[in-house]
């Protein structure tokens, strides 16, 4: 492999030159400029128009938007039917009687009003099932 040697290539300028004789007074420029006090124009915020109606349309629409959100937090903690068959459908160790020892009367009353059975649909159960006997004592 060749040698390189930094001396003997052709050097590239930057292309970045300084001014003449700007560095001189470099110094007390910039403590000149350091040391002046230029005056800062306040702006309050209760006369500027815009602003004041920025902020009252954001707290109308917090206002609005409270009772929304409320709902939203407060979702119903009933199960619904399908959820509960599900979940009791799934758990083996749960029998009827322990279902039958949870009702009251007033379930009770709520299950015989929802269920109509007629009588041929209770007869053709009735003949097809050779536990009679078992479905009776129940």
């Amino acid at each position: 492999m060749k040698a390189f040697k930094l001396e003997n290539e052709p050097k590239i300028t930057t292309g970045f030159k300084t001014p003449e004789h700007y560095f001189d007074n470099f110094s007390a420029k910039v403590l000149q400029q350091v040391n002046e006090e230029k005056e800062v124009k306040v702006i309050p915020i209760y006369k500027r128009k815009k602003v004041l109606s920025l902020l009252t349309a954001a707290v109308v629409v917090i206002a609005l938007m409270i009772p929304i959100i409320n709902n939203y937090n407060n979702t119903s903690k009933d199960l619904d039917e399908d959820t509960l068959e599900t979940y009791l459908s799934y758990q083996s160790n749960l029998n009827q009687y322990d279902l039958i020892q949870k009702l009251d009367t007033k379930d009770i009353q709520e299950l015989s009003k929802n269920v109509a059975i007629e009588d041929e649909t209770l007869e053709d159960i009735l003949a097809t099932n050779p536990n009679i006997e078992h479905l009776i004592s129940e």
